[in-house]
């Protein structure tokens, strides 16, 4: 039996995912029985406990060094800090990445691995590289632009750049150019060049099994109104969903319909606002036929995120890679990108360059999106028809492949 390894970041819930999708389809491509082991920490570690309860023994928890938290994203001022010292409940960055590897190389060590999968995590492409054992990693950056005069992050960036070059290949999520949304975000050298390829994102191809409509659904229908949606580890979450009420006190949002879906498995977030101003819960405010303005819910069902894709004018993000394939490439939908993060406005800039989208700094900045999209909402289909032609969605799949050629050359 084949034993394959993957190591997934655990900053924000891209990582988990891209492997989640992958997991789904590995099995319809590899040729022989394999068993895979998981490797991560944190919430991520807590969601594969939750997804695998029969197979408890094959999910590990690696504490990989992440950055601290702030109030808005990492602390950049803090993350620094940790590099030396220890920060709250963190050991100095330096102990933090001497004893996690020497977690994974005692994985390593007893696991035999015939081949490993590394979303985000670099130190995974080291020790494979050490004991000659295929590796692929999967990522949406390398190298990436930076904004906001933060050249001093370049001397780590080019360190990382280092780690993930040791992989024997590197897998882009994303459509191969001209429309890769990642593009500036990625600045691979030529020596590396032949080990690189565009698989595509690993999007969800297969739609929900529709079962009856929801209240939700029913409060939507055939409304006009633009989804928010907050994303990321809970710093990244919380620090957008700030910024987003920011936004919705401003006097020109008073008639601008929002859904904003709190990626939180909290069903206490439950609340419609009327243009009354009168607070509702979804059951309540369906059954009473409320003329809503916002709706606060703390997680879509798959279905109930079809649905609202497919019926919002717009989508306001804070630039997640994941989150701009689904909702562009997937449902050809413009979106307002309010980042967090550079990697974040490297990609909200290109989706604006190509009339994808806007970026939007600012609450002014954000309303002026709102109303040049509204007004030029035909140039926008027509682009992102376009674009969603030419999308792959196929990452998923395309992995799953290269992993079987893998273990088929290894007989």
């Amino acid at each position: 039996m084949k034993k394959i390894g993957q190591f997934i970041y655990p900053w924000g819930n891209g990582h988990y995912t891209r492997m989640m999708r992958l997991d789904k389809v590995l099995p319809k491509y590899l040729n022989e029985e394999f068993t895979t082991h998981y490797f991560s920490k944190g919430e991520v570690y807590k969601k594969l406990l939750e997804r695998f309860p029969d197979k408890q023994n094959n999910v590990h928890e690696v504490l990989m060094p992440t950055p601290i938290d702030g109030k808005v994203g990492p602390s950049v001022s803090r993350s620094l800090l940790n590099i030396l010292f220890p920060v709250a409940d963190n050991h100095s960055l330096v102990n933090q990445v001497k004893n996690y590897m020497k977690k994974e190389r005692e994985f390593y060590n007893k696991e035999k691995f015939d081949v490993v999968i590394n979303d985000g995590d670099m130190g995974s492409n080291v020790l494979a590289k050490k004991r000659g054992i295929p590796s692929l990693f999967v990522t949406n950056q390398y190298m990436p632009k930076l904004w906001k005069s933060r050249s001093y992050f370049y001397p780590g960036l080019y360190f990382i750049s280092k780690q993930i070059a040791k992989a024997t290949r590197i897998l882009v999520a994303d459509s191969a150019p001209p429309y890769t949304i990642c593009e500036y975000n990625l600045n691979f050298p030529n020596d590396i060049r032949d080990k690189v390829t565009y698989v595509g994102h690993f999007s969800n191809r297969k739609l929900p099994d529709h079962t009856s409509q929801t209240d939700l659904e029913g409060l939507v229908d055939g409304r006009d109104f633009g989804y928010w949606m907050r994303t990321g580890n809970k710093s990244t979450n919380d620090g957008t969903g700030q910024r987003y009420e920011e936004v919705f006190h401003e006097t020109d949002m008073n008639g601008e319909r929002r859904i904003i879906s709190h990626a939180k498995n909290d069903k206490s977030i439950d609340r419609v606002v009327g243009k009354d101003g009168k607070k509702y819960s979804m059951k309540d405010a369906y059954e009473k036929k409320i003329d809503w303005i916002q709706i606060d819910i703390g997680f879509l069902t798959e279905q109930e995120m079809q649905t609202v894709l497919t019926e919002c004018k717009y989508a306001v993000i804070n630039g997640s890679h994941t989150i701009m394939g689904e909702v562009m490439g997937m449902n050809s939908k413009p979106i307002i990108g309010m980042p967090i993060y550079d990697e974040h406005t490297n990609q909200i800039k290109w989706a604006e360059e190509k009339q994808l989208g806007v970026l939007a700094e600012s609450k002014k900045q954000v309303i002026e999106a709102i109303q040049r999209i509204r007004q030029n909402y035909n140039k926008y289909e027509e682009r992102l028809e376009e674009f969603s032609k030419n999308f792959d969605g196929n990452g998923a799949e395309n992995t799953a492949k290269i992993v079987s050629e893998i273990l088929e050359r290894k007989k």
